[in-house]
């Protein structure tokens, strides 16, 4: 699940699950949670009064955006009248700011006649949705890392940033083994393509952020990695047999599961070798949900869908359909619906004709409320706003993810060697080239990082560009930067949901190619996919930052000019060139002979 527009209309729940059977102990999650005889009485006594139209609520979800309302703002109402008059139980954060994401939420709890459990994609971190909380690298940059240290402390400091603001539940880590290069929306969301690793990892993720009280979900079950159509458009397929299926996508949801994850979310794929029922999605599908996932596989937690606004769903079946079918395959939290009022409604509707049984509704709606119980919510709700700027962004997770994006920095190719980069007299050309419209300037904290090392501003040229530039100013920047003793590209293309590809424009592959064959010593820096590569092997010079973000800029402009030491690896094999797990040593500037 990937956000959409940032807006709180009536879309996603967000709400989770402790065994109430008794499980064997590699089942039961690793939770601070106090579910005892008390927790247990609430939960019953509190499903005992609901309505059915209560009940349905809680099995449904909005999104809401953490930033500023007026109360009799028409967005503002028109989420609140969902909470109070529909019942909905939960809701999920999609972006916003510390503070007002504090204050909206508590104020969206003081609503609630059943306290609201909260959720987020915090993939990468609570960063990762709230401007000024702790941003880490993506999970790809954990594989080039390989350290369970760095995973489990991703986790914990999620955890705590997202508990103080009053989020209770991830929607992290992605599971998913990104063996596919053509993945348009896996990808660097993968810790990589070696099912072991990803399963190591995540797991050590998942104990980090549950150990310290937020709810982790393995997500995209049965597996997204190799798959060429991104499930936002419409409904991708698995290929594969059942043999290699067990062995590469179920592999790290098994681990995750003996681990004690508290949820799964299931995909929008067509996964034939699971279920060969033509055009049908693994969330509607009780031969993967509840005879795989629940009886085969023994998951005894909370079961959630990906969004169902996604072209996987809307593409086959409308609203209130998608959600009864849903809920019949195993689904216990029906997240993201194209239209919310509908699928209540439906559900509402299959329950009264006997098309669901009331204690299949029963069963999802006590694990959701003893999940809450469980959390201290029926005690207290409500989180200290005063106490955010001591517990937000705080010395040690802004230093421990600062570590994490320079660790990550992955040297593939360094021919000459051309790096690390020495300032001192040499003209440098920085060619900072965006695939997406609208980002031209993506680039610039890394143009920035450059300048400051270059002493005089005469030997750096700068050049940007992204999908709208056309080509007689590339020409012309191609041009100038050939007189530059070396030429720096940094190349951007957002992963993005709907976008459908995450390569490069032909113009800036062709760029890097063009400048190569005239002689010009390049550069490579991916801030994106590790594939890039193969557009251009015979660059001098190439490096993985995996992301974007600003810190990553930061990080790769350190590795540049040799002021960190670099020992990333690959944690995805480069077709044809580079194997899983390669990677050259480059030392600090200090370390490196001054004869080279």
């Amino acid at each position: 699940m990937t956000p959409k527009t940032i807006v709180p209309s009536l879309l996603l729940a967000v709400v989770l699950f402790f065994p109430l059977a008794a499980v064997s102990q590699k089942q039961v999650p690793r939770l601070p949670l106090q579910v005892g005889p008390a927790e247990e009485r609430w939960a019953a006594a509190t499903l005992a009064r609901m309505r059915l139209e209560e009940k349905v609520g809680q099995m449904i979800g909005l999104r809401y955006n953490g930033c500023f309302f007026n109360r009799e703002d028409p967005a503002f109402r028109e989420l609140a009248d969902f909470v109070v008059k529909r019942h909905v139980g939960g809701l999920c954060l999609f972006g916003g700011n510390v503070y007002e994401t504090a204050f909206l939420t508590n104020a969206l709890q003081s609503l609630a006649h059943v306290p609201l459990l909260v959720a987020s994609d915090f993939e990468r971190g609570v960063g990762n949705q709230v401007d000024g909380a702790t941003l880490f690298p993506p999970l790809m940059a954990l594989g080039a890392i390989d350290s369970e240290e760095t995973a489990y402390a991703m986790g914990r400091t999620t955890a705590l940033e997202a508990r103080a603001m009053g989020v209770h539940m991830t929607y992290a880590p992605v599971l998913d083994v990104n063996v596919n290069p053509a993945n348009p929306i896996i990808n660097t969301r993968s810790v990589g393509e070696d099912p072991e690793q990803v399963g190591r990892l995540g797991v050590s993720f998942i104990r980090g952020c549950q150990d310290n009280g937020l709810l982790a979900t393995a997500k995209h079950f049965p597996g997204h990695g190799d798959t060429d159509l991104d499930s936002h458009i419409g409904l991708a397929v698995v290929p594969g047999n059942r043999e290699r299926l067990d062995r590469v996508e179920l592999y790290p949801f098994r681990k995750a599961i003996d681990a004690g994850v508290a949820a799964v979310m299931t995909s929008h794929l067509f996964v034939p070798a699971l279920d060969p029922t033509p055009n049908m999605p693994a969330t509607l599908s009780p031969a993967i949900i509840t005879d795989l996932l629940r009886d085969k596989m023994g998951f005894q937690g909370l079961v959630v869908s990906d969004a169902m606004e996604m072209g996987g769903i809307t593409s086959l079946y409308p609203a209130g359909e998608a959600a009864v079918k849903a809920v019949l395959a195993g689904v216990d939290l029906v997240l993201l619906p194209a239209d919310a009022g509908q699928a209540i409604e439906a559900l509402v509707r299959a329950v009264d004709t006997g098309v669901i049984p009331m204690r299949r509704i029963d069963e999802s709606v006590r694990r959701i409320l003893t999940v809450k119980a469980g959390l201290g919510l029926n005690r207290k709700k409500l989180v200290e706003v005063n106490a955010l700027n001591s517990l937000i962004a705080e010395k040690g997770n802004s230093s421990a993810a600062k570590d994490a994006f320079e660790k990550a920095i992955t040297l593939v190719k360094n021919e000459g060697p051309l790096l690390p980069l020495d300032p001192a007299g040499k003209k440098i050309g920085v060619l900072s080239m965006s695939s997406d419209a609208g980002d031209y300037y993506v680039g610039r904290p890394f143009v920035q990082e450059v300048s400051k090392r270059v002493k005089d501003p005469k030997d750096l040229t700068v050049f940007y560009a992204d999908a709208f530039t056309g080509q007689e100013f590339i020409d012309e920047a191609v041009g100038r930067a050939m007189s530059a003793d070396v030429v720096v590209a940094a190349l951007f293309s957002r992963l993005t949901s709907s976008k459908g590809s995450v390569g490069l424009n032909p113009r800036h592959v062709q760029t890097i190619k063009t400048l190569a064959a005239g002689g010009a010593k390049v550069v490579v820096i991916s801030f994106g996919s590790p594939y890039f590569y193969e557009g251009f092997p015979e660059v001098g010079a190439y490096l993985c930052a995996y992301r974007q973000p600003n810190e990553a800029q930061a990080a790769a402009a350190r590795a540049l000019f040799g002021e960190i030491e670099v020992r990333g690896k690959l944690p995805v094999s480069l077709p044809g060139f580079f194997d899983r797990g390669y990677g050259l040593v480059l030392p600090k500037r200090e370390q490196v002979s001054d004869n080279r």
